[in-house]
């Protein structure tokens, strides 16, 4: 970040130079005076200030000394953890995941349990009965958060002020289910797509630390994308980036014209729901579900093996539509589906006769709380800024 300087008012430098500062300090403390005067620029007086002053706002603290070198002992300073909290909550159909970081990162309480609700919302006092639970856990009040970021199926379209294309979860899409949301969980609450929060988490603790570009794919109880491109989540002028449940695919063996007219036609021919009724049609016994048709197909049943193949070849048709339109350094696969065994090899495969290139194609290896991590990792981010600038202020 550059730092003003010449005929800029003092109350701006002095803001912009803290901020310069918090964003080093969380990204690289411990750190020194010295450290931090080296990697910005600024004049160790400067830096002095600008540290008392984030001292008394109580977003920094000395956390020790360092010794061992010439010279007199530094002092290091760090965030301190304590200065805001952040919650993340993942909704879905079966569970209610959710879990609080401090502004440190550090996560101190998690938790997943199996909803009850019958409606949107006895789902919304499942959430906050969790979210008090969580606080306990963590050893807070939960008046203590500073951001709340719920991951949840469908979009936010800020333009209608409304939750769309919400799938599976009844009632969630409501006026009401919005509004009540607010009134629960306060002027803090940020809603993310559960697979764009995913994403967040791949690009924060996953496969997409590595590069600027990539696309998140998860197939499962649906189907979604979360798509980062140089760096930055993309939601889109409508929110519906990635939504790729949408495409027109409707061949699949599984396919289900009333489902497509709910969800989109590749949702109702590839996702988890798709494959049971493809296994089904087939005559598999015991296709009660997506994972038990993928063990029939491992433990050599050939009907449950072209089932799982033909899944393989709509992924595969999807995945090369997203690297026609954006060209992505890699493709990460997730959901139940997405990381099962074998299935990435079974996509790469096809996606090798489909493509026009070839990025690198990983499968996830984040586990179920990965909306949850991508949500504190999001909340985190906008903790800071809120932080930051109340201390500014």
């Amino acid at each position: 970040m550059t730092v003003i300087a010449g005929g800029a008012r003092p109350q701006l430098i002095r803001e912009i130079n803290e901020q310069v500062l918090l964003d080093h300090i969380r990204r690289s403390g411990p750190i020194s005076r010295t450290e931090l005067a080296g990697l910005t620029g600024l004049s160790k007086p400067t830096v002095s200030t600008a540290l008392s002053s984030l001292e008394r706002t109580g977003l920094v603290h000395v956390t020790g000394q360092r010794t061992g070198v010439p010279g007199p002992a530094a002092s290091l300073y760090e965030v301190r953890p304590e200065a805001g909290f952040v919650l993340g909550l993942d909704v879905g159909r079966e569970y209610l995941r959710g879990g609080i970081a401090d502004l440190a990162g550090t996560v101190r309480a998690r938790l997943s349990v199996r909803t009850k609700a019958g409606d949107a919302m006895a789902r919304i006092q499942e959430l906050v009965d969790l979210t008090a639970t969580l606080a306990s856990e963590a050893g807070i009040e939960v008046t203590q958060l500073t951001q709340t970021v719920l991951g949840s199926p469908g979009v936010y379209d800020p333009r209608l002020d409304a939750l769309t294309l919400t799938g599976r979860l009844s009632g969630w899409d409501s006026p009401a289910t919005l509004a009540a949301l607010r009134e629960r969980f306060g002027p803090t609450l940020m809603i993310e797509n559960d697979v764009d929060a995913a994403a967040i988490a791949e690009r924060a603790h996953g496969h997409g630390r590595d590069v600027d570009s990539f696309a998140f794919v998860s197939v499962g109880t649906g189907i979604g994308m979360g798509l980062v491109l140089d760096g930055k989540l993309r939601h889109g002028s409508h929110g519906v980036a990635g939504e790729i449940g949408y495409l027109p695919f409707t061949e699949g063996s599984g396919s289900d014209p009333r489902d497509a007219r709910k969800r989109g036609g590749f949702d109702a021919s590839a996702s988890a729901a798709a494959v049971v009724r493809a296994a089904r049609r087939a005559g598999v016994r015991g296709a009660s579900t997506a994972e038990k048709v993928f063990a029939a197909a491992a433990q050599g049943d050939p009907v449950a093996a072209a089932v799982v193949a033909e899944e393989a070849l709509l992924v595969a048709k999807a995945v090369c539509t997203v690297i026609t339109v954006v060209d992505p350094e890699l493709v990460v696969l997730g959901g139940g589906i997405g990381q099962a065994p074998g299935f990435l090899e079974a996509v790469t495969k096809q996606l090798r006769q489909l493509a026009p290139v070839m990025p690198e194609v990983k499968a996830s290896v984040l586990g179920t709380e990965t909306v949850v991590a991508g949500c504190l990792a999001a909340g985190l981010d906008r903790a800071w800024q809120t932080l930051v600038g109340n201390s500014a202020g």
